[in-house]
């Protein structure tokens, strides 16, 4: 592999990716807030949400399948050209002050899927551009996009209030525009971005949508692993689902700006410091113990009603997120058969995206309707629960927030199980020799070879 060529592509990927999601975020964000102002509905503010969601869970594997059977950097092009036209229309509709509720939803679920297919089709690229001793500092720089999207509301409001809609929409318009042209130009090695050609009568994409799934069946100890993922991704959905009311519960929308700040500053260092680390060598059993801090960390946050606790473990909490998903990420990089690679990470992806819109969907109702009455004074465990957190308004959150703490620390002692640490015997299928010293064609000699095809 041209290691230099590589790690060049890959930060000139990633910074472009990173770019758009922020300004993805961005624009969610106050098409949010337009449309809670324009209707007063909290329904169709969570719509929007579950607009973006169940499309990109949807779309998951189908993008694994086409990552592994097309031209990778043709895939990002038109990731990126769909997401470009569907913001355009967007801008042109404010513009022109046409714009209506109904069609935040399309929108939402088109880039939501570009998005999804963007970013599995890059997680199968890392491997091929980034060396094996790397992979691990790479994959934790890759989540350095959620940290963005976290800390995103606090630069939207402001830009809001700078630029107006249409502003935000615009700058969406111009970070999609710039990840277009870093995917079109950055010369990249041949391997990252080609794929074998399928042969005459080979299955078609969407008979291999199963094959991730049969991937990781064949390899011990996966499916256990993403058992446990997608219990991880349960409880943090279920935390940042009510995190927000919980606060709110003690504390006014000032204090709740700076819990807000401060998570995302905790997720940014685990970010940086994946990156700079490369993550646990023993990865399983560093998967198991960071889930066990994480599981302690949301627990403390029901023990009292205090924002200073709040934003102290807040942080501490989020810090745990980078660090798991990065090392699992690198897990499923190196014990897969590299063919199926865009399978394996659009399989993976899909469990865990199922696992939040199902935290989305019952924290609100689990919350109002069954532990907020059982911890209000006189509750069904005032007497018993409420003697450790208290009673009153947000106490039945509080009580959520230790569950999901108490589920997370059983996940990470799941972890740390031999049935699931032998993932860590399995042979490492993704070797140095995996790439090519060739520079991939630049766009328009790109084109013309595929046409000749």
């Amino acid at each position: 592999m041209n290691t230099t060529m590589g790690i060049r592509g890959f930060l000139l990927l990633w910074s472009a990716q990173l770019v758009s999601i922020v300004g993805s975020a961005l624009t969610g964000f106050v098409l949010g807030v337009w449309t809670y102002e324009r209707s007063g509905s909290a329904t169709q503010f969570a719509l929007i949400m579950l607009s973006g969601a169940i499309p990109a869970l949807l779309i998951a594997p189908f993008a694994g399948a086409l990552t592994d059977r097309l031209h990778r950097r043709r895939i990002l092009a038109a990731a990126d050209c769909v997401a470009l036209a569907t913001v355009g229309a967007l801008a042109l509709l404010i513009s022109s002050d046409q714009l209506q509720t109904w069609h935040i939803y399309p929108a939402t679920a088109l880039t939501a899927m570009c998005g999804t297919v963007h970013q599995i089709t890059f997680s199968a690229m890392i491997p091929l551009l980034v060396p094996k001793q790397h992979l691990s500092r790479a994959n934790g720089l890759s989540q350095v996009v959620f940290s963005a999207q976290i800390a995103a509301p606090i630069v939207a409001g402001t830009l809001l209030a700078a630029v107006g809609l249409r502003g935000v929409v615009l700058v969406d318009l111009v970070t999609f525009g710039v990840s277009l042209l870093v995917v079109l130009l950055v010369p990249l090695p041949r391997a990252a971005v080609r794929t074998a050609s399928p042969e005459p009568g080979a299955p078609s994409i969407w008979s291999q949508v199963p094959d991730g799934w049969a991937e990781l069946r064949r390899r011990p100890g996966l499916t256990g692993l993403l058992a446990v993922l997608g219990g991880f991704y349960f409880c943090f959905g279920i935390a940042g689902t009510l995190v927000r009311p919980l606060v709110l519960s003690f504390a006014g929308p000032t204090g709740l700006g700076f819990q807000v700040f401060a998570g995302g500053c905790g997720l940014f260092a685990g970010s940086l410091v994946m990156g700079v680390w490369g993550g646990p060598k023993k990865r399983m059993r560093g998967i198991a113990l960071f889930m066990a801090i994480g599981g302690v960390a949301l627990a403390i946050h029901s023990l009292a009603p205090s924002l200073a606790l709040v934003i102290a473990i807040g942080p501490f909490f989020l810090f745990t997120l980078p660090v798991i998903t990065g090392t699992a990420q690198t897990l499923l990089q190196t014990k897969v058969d590299p063919a199926n690679l865009g399978k394996v990470m659009a399989t993976s992806r899909a469990i865990s995206q199922a696992a939040s819109p199902l935290a989305y969907i019952v924290a609100g109702p689990l919350a109002d309707g069954v532990f907020e009455p059982l911890m209000r004074p006189g509750g069904g465990l005032a007497g018993s629960m409420g003697q450790l957190i208290g009673t009153g308004p947000g106490r039945g959150m509080a009580l959520m927030f230790l569950l999901a703490g108490v589920l997370l620390v059983v996940l990470g002692a799941l972890a740390a199980r031999p049935s699931l640490r032998r993932v860590e015997d399995l042979p490492d299928l993704m070797t140095e020799s995996t790439g090519e010293d060739v520079r991939e064609p630049a766009v328009v000699p790109a084109i013309r070879e595929g046409q000749r095809k």
